[in-house]
């Protein structure tokens, strides 16, 4: 009498769907993921186009209070309105960028490891537009002001409208990415990298390394730009601090 042998049911865990592709379909498939992603950017940019004229107009009133921008060239303005556009493009197009990149990596990541990174897409979005906010309400206004005062000091301000853009979008984009601080390191926690007591042990170390790139991020390297670059990073850096421990107990028993 032979006696049937059943497989014991797996869980989805253990099915997870590692694609083996040919090296050759890989790239087949990246330059899909890549034409996607660069279709949308490059539509959105070319809809922003015109719109930018207004938005820059907007931006100057904003930080600029009375000071005329100038075009040192015939195409200053158009590069601007150009550049303008296409970090516009970027910018709204980040949720097909990551979504194209997500379903070109996902087969190999566990889904484990899924699930946290599906958790951490709201979060991110919404510190992404508190950096956003901080920037645009706190640091631009002190920044500009004081650099006005400093210039106004020994010569009168005539500003290029390609570098003042420049500058702003800069100012805003680097503490959109300073504000993910928070997602990183709750990331690294949740994969048993870090902790919150190494955290903690290397604080000072952390608030070193945040001044010395907050010297090096700051586009006009002046002292307040810097202090208002390395303030939120340290503040970012306890807070992630005080949420892995709160975690931290959950996670172990998992």
């Amino acid at each position: 009498m032979q006696l049937e042998t059943r497989d014991a049911p797996q869980s989805a865990e253990s099915l997870w769907d590692q694609k083996e592709m040919p090296f050759t379909e890989h790239l087949r498939e990246l330059r899909t993921r890549l034409l996607i992603s660069i279709g949308a950017v490059g539509g959105i940019a070319v809809v922003l186009f015109w719109p930018s004229q207004f938005a820059i107009k907007w931006m100057v009133q904003s930080y600029f209070h009375g000071i005329a921008l100038h075009a040192f060239g015939p195409a200053d303005v158009i590069f601007t309105e150009f550049k303008f556009s296409l970090v516009g493009g970027i910018v709204l197009g980040l949720p097909v960028l990551f979504h194209q990149a997500w379903m070109f990596v996902v087969p190999a990541i566990h889904p484990r490891t899924r699930r946290m990174v599906y958790s951490f897409i709201v979060p991110s979005l919404l510190l992404a537009a508190l950096g956003l906010a901080f920037a645009h309400f706190i640091v631009l206004p002190r920044v500009v002001a004081a650099l006005i005062g400093i210039t106004d000091a020994v010569a009168t301000p005539t500003f290029g409208v390609g570098e003042t853009i420049n500058f702003v979008l800069i100012l805003l984009a680097l503490f959109a990415i300073i504000f993910q601080l928070p997602i990183i390191l709750v990331g690294l926690a949740r994969l048993g990298i870090v902790n919150a007591a190494w955290l903690g042990r290397y604080r000072r170390h952390a608030l070193f390394a945040f001044v010395v790139a907050a010297g090096i991020a700051a586009p006009d390297g002046n002292p307040l730009t810097m202090a208002l670059l390395a303030a939120p990073m340290y503040v970012l850096y306890e807070v992630s601090i005080w949420i892995i421990r709160i975690f931290e107990a959950s996670w172990s028993r998992n």
